[in-house]
Formats: C-alpha cells, structure tokens, sequence
C-alpha cells in the first residue's frame, strides 16, 4: 500500500460564497472517501443564508476523508475534505467515516464548536443526523457467492435518478423517493414537475359495488393526520433564519409607515391584454406587476428622494442614482428578494425578459447570493394569494416597499355611475428617518395615477 505523507493531502476549506458569510450547512455529499475527483468537479452542495451552491473541487486526487456529515453547518475556513494529491488509485486511500460528535472534530480556534443552525451553542457534545457509513468492501464476485450459498440471487444495484441539486432538495422537502419518479426532462433527468406531480395526492380508486351488498355506513374522515403528534418543531436555518434576522433589525430600526390607495385598473389590465398581442413582447412575461414596476420606477423617477438609505454609523443619508428593484419570491426554502440591477434604464421588454428571469430562478432554486445584494426598493405581490393588500416590512438597507393587493372585479364609481372595474389596493411602506409623509404620498400616488391612466407612462417616463 502506498505511504501518503501529510504534504500529499490537501484540505479543501469551507469558503465564503457570499459577501461577508460566517457559515454553510452541507446539504448533501456527491463523493465519497476512494472516490476520484478532478479538478473542478462538484463535491458537495451547500446552503448560505442566501442560496443553495454547490461546491467545486480545486485539485485533482483521491478523496481521503469526508470531515462532515450531511446536515452539519460549518464555519467558513474550515476544512471539509481531505483529498490525496499523490495520484494514487482509489483502493490506495484509507476508508474514513465523517466525524459523528463534536468532540472528535479538529479543535476551532477561540473555543468555538460546530452546531446546528438555529439552536446555539451546547456544552455537550453537539447532535449529528444519523448517517449510513460507508460498508465493507467486498469483491463482487465474494458477494455473488455468499448470496447464493444463502438462498439469495444477487440483486443489481439501481442506478442513481438523474437530477439537479435543487429538485433533490425540493423532493427531500416533499418527502418523495427519486427512485419512483417517472423522468420527463431531457436524457432522463428528472424536473421539479416530476417531482411536484408525484407528490400530489392521488385519487382514490373507486370500488365496484356489488348489486346485492347492503350500503355500509358513511364514517367522516379527519381532516388531518399528525400520528399523534400534538406538536412540530421545525429547526431554524438557512433562507428562514436570515429573512427572520433581517426582518427584526428592520422592524426595530428603521420607524415604519405604511400608506393606502385604492385604485382602478382596469385600463392597466387592457394594456397588459394589448401588450400580450405586440411583436415586441412575444415571448415574455406580460402580466400586471410588469406595469406595476414599470409605474414605481417610474415614480422614483420623478420622486428620486425616496430612492435612498439611511447610514446610522456616519449619520448621512445615502441618495442612489441608480434603482436595483428587489421582487419578493416566495420559493420552497423560504421568501428570497432578488433584484434586477439598473432597473431604471431597462425597457419595457427588457424589464419583462428581467423579470421572467428573476422568478424562473427563483423557482428552479438558482438565485446566486450576488442577485440578493444591494436592493434599494422592492415590491412584494401578496395579490397573488387573494390578499387585498399588507403593510410589508423594509428590507434592511431600503427605504421603501410596495406591497400589491389582489386584482378583483369590484362595483366603481366610473364617470358619474356605478359600474363594475378592476380594483386593487396598494401599500407603501416606508422609513420614516429619511421619507416624510409628504415624499411617501407622492410615491405611492404617482404609482396609483399611472396604473389608473397607463398613458403616462409615455407622458412622465
């Protein structure tokens, strides 16, 4: 067996895939100790608090040791995996199992201890997810016989479904094997369709009944089934406990006021139907909280004081000559703002094509920490949900926020009679260290005009 010294192993480091990130949990392992990796091949995928990323290998070798388990979050700089860089085969490098308790991982400096996200630091030894060690290597032709010897035809081992690291998250959520999704994506991968539809509940076959059988008596079935369970305990990690981090610093620092406007759009929802039909717009997303955003940016053209933040250290206000609209996306990890850079100097069809991109994805589980960073106004569409409208909080670093209520055909008062109209209430929040009322007024109610007479997009913009 070929004698590995300590300079023949390499340690790759858990680095730091965002801007100012402390710490990543390792979602899943795609090698295992033996395995060959090369340069640039993915190893692991991670969660930041900002997005799932998955991790390449810098160097070539064999893997050593796997330092981690699934489900462990890590410190940025520590090392994770160890790989012999010698060029040794894989039958060469020594088997090791992920350390299972704290107290068997290097030592961190400052008496810092590895735990889980959302549950602090524990003076006992600190809990891993049970994870399946690797098993004894046995020939294959010694497994064949020993099955036969018990009675037991050897089984061919299944190959791996095919799929991205965010449809396994997302199936893992759902609690749905990959082994019995039918693929419907391209070379046999299996799409977050597939995934969706195999966890849909099925219906119920429907039992013949017999001609002559007496009608059994109609039982309620419960509502819902919890095995008993009278309570849930669900960790805090990742997308969830960073939203929830950012959402107290800004509840409780920045003075909050929200504002409402009900307003007529139904000339807004016929635009959105004539866009559909232009040449310029086939092929991109048309629908109302285009014109939407097109109206706030437009609004903070004309109003660009509300485009600013507040810097409590230096005690400055911070005016932006630029709009990097955030788009509030609900998504399986949890609610995630991106936003589209320069919003103010794109288009109406460059907005569409941004904002298609944006929300695809989001879903697909895609965003980039980098697509989270530097927002200065964002809109949340609660309408979605048929909720008539919100009082959304900041995103920290913002001053303002739109919140846009649900569309609904509602008796109006148009030209002098009562007549049925496309309604919708808006809500803008705002900071009120750095936005009056009157400033916030004149946001909000330019939006309103604008989505009530669409033309002066052309007028104003």
């Amino acid at each position: 067996m070929t004698t590995m010294t300590e300079a023949s192993v390499r340690e790759f480091k858990m680095p730091d895939v965002g801007e100012g990130l402390t710490e990543a949990e390792i979602l899943k392992w795609y090698v295992q100790p033996g395995d060959t990796v090369t340069d640039g091949q993915v190893v692991c995928e991670v969660e930041t608090a900002k997005a799932a990323v998955e991790l390449p290998i810098p160097y070539d070798g064999v893997v050593r040791a796997l330092h981690f388990p699934e489900g462990t979050t890590v410190d940025v700089g520590t090392p994770i995996i160890a790989v012999d860089v010698t060029g040794g085969t894989a039958a060469e490098a020594p088997v090791q199992q992920p350390q299972p308790a704290a107290e068997e991982a290097e030592p961190k400096p400052e008496g810092r201890q590895p735990v889980l996200v959302g549950y602090g630091v524990s003076t006992s030894a600190t809990k891993r997810r049970p994870r399946k060690g690797p098993e004894v290597s046995v020939p294959a032709p010694a497994q064949a016989i020993q099955a036969e010897l018990n009675g037991h035809p050897p089984v061919a081992e299944k190959p791996r479904p095919l799929a991205k690291p965010p449809v396994r998250k997302l199936a893992k959520d759902l609690g749905v094997d990959l082994a019995t999704v039918t693929p419907s994506g391209p070379d046999g991968i299996i799409t977050r369709e597939d995934v969706h539809a195999a966890a849909a509940p099925r219906p119920a076959e429907q039992p013949v009944p017999a001609a002559a059988a007496p009608a059994a008596p109609v039982t309620p079935a419960p509502a819902a089934s919890y095995d008993g369970a009278r309570e849930t305990r669900i960790p805090v990690k990742g997308v969830r406990k960073a939203t929830a981090a950012a959402m107290v610093g800004s509840a409780f620092t920045a003075p909050h006021v929200t504002e409402f406007v009900t307003v007529d759009v139904t000339r807004t929802m016929k635009l959105v139907e004539e866009l559909k039909q232009d040449k310029e717009m086939q092929g991109l997303r048309v629908n109302p909280l285009l014109l939407i955003a097109k109206a706030l940016l437009v609004a903070i053209k004309r109003n660009p004081e509300i485009n600013a933040s507040w810097d409590e250290a230096n005690q400055e206000i911070v005016q932006k000559h630029y709009v990097n609209l955030g788009i509030a996306a609900a998504t399986p990890r949890g609610l995630i703002v991106p936003n589209i850079k320069d919003a103010h100097e794109k288009t109406l069809p460059q907005l569409a094509a941004a904002l298609g991109e944006l929300v695809t994805t989001a879903r697909e589980g895609k965003t980039s920490p980098a697509a989270m960073q530097g927002g200065t106004v964002t809109i949340t569409n609660v309408g979605v949900f048929g909720v008539d409208t919100g009082t959304p909080i900041l995103n920290p670093g913002e001053s303002a926020i739109l919140a846009v209520g649900a569309i609904k055909l509602q008796p109006w008062v148009h030209k002098g009679k009562v007549k049925p109209r496309q309604v919708t209430t808006l809500a803008l929040s705002f900071d009120h260290r750095l936005v009056d009322g009157e400033l916030g007024s004149k946001v909000l109610a330019d939006v309103a005009a604008i989505l009530e007479q669409p033309k002066r997009l052309i007028t104003w913009a």
